[in-house]
């Protein structure tokens, strides 16, 4: 199991079990300090995710460390006592007017849980990101010189250099739009369209790095015949497919 805790105000992990109970022993791990591990519904002070089992640090004296918790609104880390606690989540003082004004409109809330997008949105979010990067590279083709047929596939492109400087062109476009709009926005333009997003294994944003690498291991979902896709059809609930168990993401309902 891995596990992530906070530390200065920032998410740190993830951690091994044997790594958690050692940093709990020498002290790194306060019982108060904000810990989270997957399958949890939110973040919780250590001694309540393990139970009650964490030993008490005698360094709890004298650092006179504050229990923290994650803002369900904007996913930053606060000292407990700077939130409002509704339900099993919590929020800041700058999201408090949105979240009080979601509560008295009766609008969807954020408490900290997951809704996981469903295999079959999933599906068509990526078909309609592929007619859309079909359309962008069918009409640069016919930009660039070439014959309806040629930019179809029906006909030769012309010479195997111009062959594969349109290969690597494509490849550019295609890490281009993946990595720039999922880092920017959390989402493609056929996931927009879903209203579904990627985001951690927490609930955050993915970094750019996060979303340029997760490119790269949705190819190695195709390469296996599929099967890495396919994945997410039988992972309850989780529906993680190949790509997002390697770059520990999760595909969600906005």
């Amino acid at each position: 199991m891995n596990w992530y805790y906070a530390e200065q105000g920032k998410q740190t992990g993830p951690v091994n079990d044997e790594q958690f109970d050692e940093m709990v022993r020498n002290g790194t791990i306060l019982p108060d300090t904000l810990v989270w591990h997957e399958g949890m519904a939110a973040w919780a002070p250590c001694r309540e995710a393990k139970g009650g089992a964490v030993p008490t640090s005698s360094n709890d004296a004298t650092t006179g460390a504050a229990a923290e918790a994650v803002c369900v609104e904007c996913g930053k880390i606060f000292p407990i006592d700077e939130t409002i606690r509704h339900g099993n989540a919590r929020v800041c003082a700058g999201c408090k007017p949105v979240f009080l004004q979601k509560l008295q409109e009766g609008a969807a809330l954020n408490t900290g849980d997951l809704n996981y997008a469903r295999f079959g949105t999933r599906v068509a979010a990526y078909l309609l990101d592929a007619i859309i990067l079909f359309a962008f590279n069918l009409l640069m083709d016919l930009i660039m010189g070439l014959g309806a047929s040629q930019a179809i596939g029906a006909a030769p492109k012309g010479t195997l250099a111009f062959q594969l400087f349109l290969m690597a062109f494509q490849l550019v476009v295609g890490i281009c739009y993946e990595a720039l709009m999922v880092g920017r926005y959390g989402a493609t333009l056929g996931k927009m369209a879903l209203k579904i997003k990627v985001v951690t294994a927490e609930g955050g944003r993915v970094s750019y790095a996060r979303a340029f690498g997760r490119y790269f291991a949705k190819m190695l979902s195709s390469f296996t015949c599929l099967i890495g896709f396919i994945m997410a059809a039988f992972d309850n609930p989780q529906r993680r497919a190949l790509h997002d168990r390697i770059c520990n993401t999760r595909v969600v309902f906005k």
